[in-house]
């Protein structure tokens, strides 16, 4: 194991390794100290996720480390984060509701505090060279501590597969719960799981059941279909059936309610920012849910002029985070944008959950621009109608300008 190449000047290094407690992070922080001798401070952030945390400060401890940090950041990545994008309506390619995604930049940012605490002159994680994440940490830690070494042992180790780091953890008795028979590489939080490897590398394919963390399939849900209703204020879910609700109880609720009748399974060919595609699987119950209720709040609470170009932004806004650019001035600006939308986004929405399916039954709203006066075909409209015939004739101008040009046009071709 000689091919260190990009890893050099490491000997001795005091590196904060962001850890998940998962294969990659559990091999770099054994093989970074057979390698390099270095000494190595792990750095783990709850965001919600629930498999990976069990005993992940004695493992650490266990490989070696000569510090472990475990951090509650589960109140900081709901409210700054999640619901931060769920104001933005930020869907990577109108589907990704950007879990992971949101994550990373949080991360970093306890990654960098904890290595200035621990005078760490490296930091490390563990994503791959074709990845994502990659950027999302590099970018994250670079926009606030310029001046710290960042290493993916990822991208330069020899190591050629996930079965070969299985094999160097079996060698070395470093219990990891990933197999040749269940090769998933799984990242979880509070917003989200996505899976990948294994037969979900073919998009021909259909994910095994066995994939899914969180959700029920959809033909096993229940039979009976079941309503929820939510409240917002200025965009933020604050409640669950009329009852008040901290931001991380009503994710975990959602992702509970949501998954049980298995909403949320996204199977997705998307466009990553290294420029492959790539077959990701996601499991968002509660995320999905959330943006669903909050659309159709906007829907009756938002003009049209803000309504057309929020949509607009929201692409903007997810390609933003996707692409690893949380602390950016543009993301900044952009927040200010959505902020001012928001003040009118207050009220009740009232979803159905059948199957895999949301339905909207309701949405109420003290900012309502719906009017029935107005929009009835009844006795009690009070359109205007007879100011519809101007309005048609100015709106179709350019067209009907266009069409008389096109047939003199075509009159003097025949003449000729």
């Amino acid at each position: 194991m000689n091919n260190v190449n990009g890893l050099g000047g490491l000997e001795g290094a005091r590196i904060a390794l962001a850890f998940s407690g998962g294969l990659d992070t559990s091999v770099i922080a054994s093989w970074l100290q057979e390698e390099f001798g270095a000494e190595i401070v792990t750095v783990s952030g709850d965001l919600g996720q629930e498999k990976e945390l069990r005993g992940i400060t004695e493992k650490a401890y266990q490989l070696g480390a000569k510090a472990a940090y475990f951090i509650d950041l589960k109140k900081q990545f709901a409210e700054d984060f999640c619901f931060r994008a769920l104001k933005a309506g930020a869907l990577y390619e109108g589907v990704y509701p950007l879990a992971t995604a949101l994550g990373r930049p949080l991360l970093a940012k306890t990654l960098v505090e904890i290595a200035r605490k621990e005078e760490c002159t490296v930091v490390a994680h563990g994503c791959t060279g074709k990845g994502n994440d990659q950027v999302r940490f590099d970018a994250g830690v670079w926009a606030l501590a310029p001046d710290l070494r960042v290493i993916a042992p990822v991208r330069h180790w020899p190591f050629k597969s996930r079965e070969d780091e299985i094999a160097y953890c079996a060698e070395r008795g470093i219990p990891v719960s990933a197999t040749k028979a269940n090769p998933y590489s799984i990242d979880e939080n509070l917003w989200g799981t996505s899976i990948e490897c294994g037969v979900l590398e073919d998009p021909t394919v259909a994910p095994p059941e066995d994939a899914y963390q969180r959700t029920v399939s959809p033909t096993a849900a229940p039979d009976k279909p079941e309503s929820i209703t939510i409240t917002f204020d200025n965009g933020v879910p604050i409640a669950l059936n009329e009852e008040k609700i901290g931001a991380v109880d009503l994710i975990r609720m959602l992702n509970h309610l949501a998954g049980e009748h298995g909403i949320g399974r996204l199977d997705m060919i998307e466009n990553r920012l290294v420029g492959i595609k790539s077959r990701e699987i996601y499991e968002a119950p509660g995320a999905t849910l959330l943006h669903f209720a909050h659309t159709e709040l906007e829907r009756i609470t938002l003009d049209k002029w803000t309504a057309h170009a929020k949509a607009k932004l929201s692409q903007d806004y997810a390609e933003l985070v996707y692409n690893g650019l949380w602390f950016s001035p543009l993301r900044t600006a952009l927040d200010a944008f959505v902020d001012a939308t928001q003040t009118r986004v207050n009220g009740t929405v009232v979803v159905e959950m059948y199957k895999g399916n949301l339905r909207i039954l309701s949405r109420t709203s003290p900012n309502s621009l719906y009017d029935k006066a107005l929009a009835s075909y009844t006795s009690e409209d009070t359109f205007d109608h007879a100011a519809g015939e101007g309005f048609s004739k100015i709106f179709s101008l350019p067209l009907r300008t266009l069409a008389r040009t096109v047939e003199v046009v075509e009159r003097e071709q025949e003449i000729a």
